[in-house]
């Protein structure tokens, strides 16, 4: 049987994504600590629900977003804009991913993407890495409506990538997104670092 293709990921898999180290350097006056910072985080991004899910999924505007954060949070319009503005800065790329996905490209493996990212961002990112033309294809929530864990996107993404679920391994730092792409018939693998990632491939033969 052909081995699988693998799907990745971006936030806090291929590229950085620390919310409150976010929160300290860009509102350092309110994220005082990091404890603060932390509970603001959970506070500011809802883990991923509520108004930044629809910013995922392309279906609120930055300045309607940002006001929305402002009226919930307390937080001054101005410093919301910032937090918002600083993610591209905070989307770096991972040194030990990247080297992970260029080997796996240079042995001629299917590669491709599915992220919950907002339109800018997404738009950003293409810009500005080239070693995202390792991907034969790819998926961004902010382009399709579509967000994880919704079983929609991952049935959208199969088809996109011209592959059965069986024969995808979905590499995700979020559990829920894991379990999500199982249930939709997907291999998956919670991801903690490359590292790890690459020895879980190795050992269900995926490599």
């Amino acid at each position: 049987m052909a081995l699988p293709h693998i799907v990745f990921d971006f936030g806090g898999v291929l590229f950085q994504w620390q919310p409150p180290r976010l929160l300290q350097r860009e509102i350092p006056h309110v994220a005082s600590s990091p404890e603060r910072a932390a509970a603001l985080a959970a506070q500011f991004f809802q883990s991923y629900n509520g108004d930044w899910a629809e910013f995922d999924r392309g279906t609120v505007s930055v300045p309607d977003l940002v006001q929305r954060i402002a009226a919930r949070t307390g937080l001054a319009p101005q410093d919301v804009q910032r937090v918002v503005d600083g993610v591209p800065h905070e989307l770096q790329p991972l040194p030990d991913s990247v080297a992970l996905l260029q080997r796996l490209h240079a042995a001629g493996r299917g590669l491709h993407f599915l992220s919950n990212m907002p339109l800018p961002y997404a738009d950003y990112l293409e810009a500005t890495h080239g070693f995202l033309g390792c991907f034969s294809s790819g998926v961004f929530s902010g382009r399709e409506k579509l967000i994880k864990p919704d079983p929609a996107i991952f049935e959208f993404a199969a088809a996109r990538f011209g592959q059965p679920p069986g024969q995808l391994v979905f590499l995700d730092d979020h559990l829920p997104n894991v379990q999500a792409a199982q249930a939709c018939g997907w291999q998956a693998l919670l991801f903690r670092d490359a590292a790890q990632a690459e020895a879980d491939l190795q050992a269900h033969g995926w490599l």
